[in-house]
């Protein structure tokens, strides 16, 4: 199914001042730090499209770096960097929550509904994780596949004053964005090629064909990807740097 409504409410950083946030650069992720604040806090904040959650989004998702549970796919280590739209600052404390497809095109949960028949633990390739004082969220996953009609692309949201649960999830707190993050055409081919996406079944929709993502770069949540690796199997590096209104 096609996400089909966009609003206009969040900002990103953009800019050439951004540069060493955005890029990693022949660095793995970890290597962000607090460092990096001052170049955020000097930045444009400029208005970006913010998009539906889509059909898939299930609530009440677990706390946790690392989302990727057992499934087989190319490495993925997303740095996501969330900052107040007013004052380019931080924001800490945030949660942010991803989910997407995997390999096959199939998300947990509804399992099927891309074609393809393999357990469905609910869970899987869904979580989020509490930002820094940096205002970063480093989250572990595999790259994901694609359904009949889009992009590859990760539903992400960004969440305030949640409460953490004694069963590992969140409750409460404040929705301060709802977006999409997508993948360089490039880097998609390479990956498509790998043995465990190349099982998928159906006809990839390109970033050019999508009908969400408009070609508006990083603006319109176009991931920084920095190979971590010689081959596409060794994985990637992801990052962004999404601004929000706090109020």
């Amino acid at each position: 199914m096609t996400d089909t409504s966009i609003r206009r409410r969040t900002v990103l950083i953009a800019g050439s001042a951004t540069a060493a946030t955005l890029t990693v650069g022949a660095t793995a992720p970890e290597a962000l730090s607090a460092a990096a604040v001052p170049v955020a806090a000097a930045a444009v904040c400029t208005l970006t499209k913010e998009m539906t959650e889509g059909p898939y989004y299930l609530d009440g998702q677990l706390v946790r770096a690392d989302v990727s549970e057992d499934k087989t796919g190319v490495p993925l280590k997303l740095t996501l960097t969330v900052v107040d739209d007013d004052t380019c600052a931080p924001l800490g404390n945030a949660l942010v929550e991803i989910w997407h497809c995997d390999a096959l095109g199939e998300y947990s949960g509804f399992v099927g509904g891309n074609g393809h028949d393999e357990p469905d633990n609910g869970t899987f390739l869904r979580g989020g994780v509490l930002t820094g004082s940096d205002g970063v969220a480093r989250i572990t996953s595999v790259y994901p596949g694609w359904y009949r009609g889009r992009c590859i692309h990760i539903h992400v949201k960004v969440h305030t004053d949640v409460t953490l649960t004694s069963d590992g999830s969140f409750e409460g707190g404040q929705e301060l964005h709802t977006g999409q993050l997508f993948f360089d055409e490039a880097v998609t081919e390479d990956v498509a090629e790998v043995p465990a996406y190349a099982a998928n079944t159906v006809p990839r929709t390109t970033l050019a064909q999508d009908s969400i993502y408009d070609e508006g770069g990083a603006a319109s949540g176009l991931l920084t990807l920095t190979a971590l690796g010689g081959s596409a199997t060794s994985g990637y590096a992801g990052t962004l740097t999404l601004g929000v209104e706090t109020g």
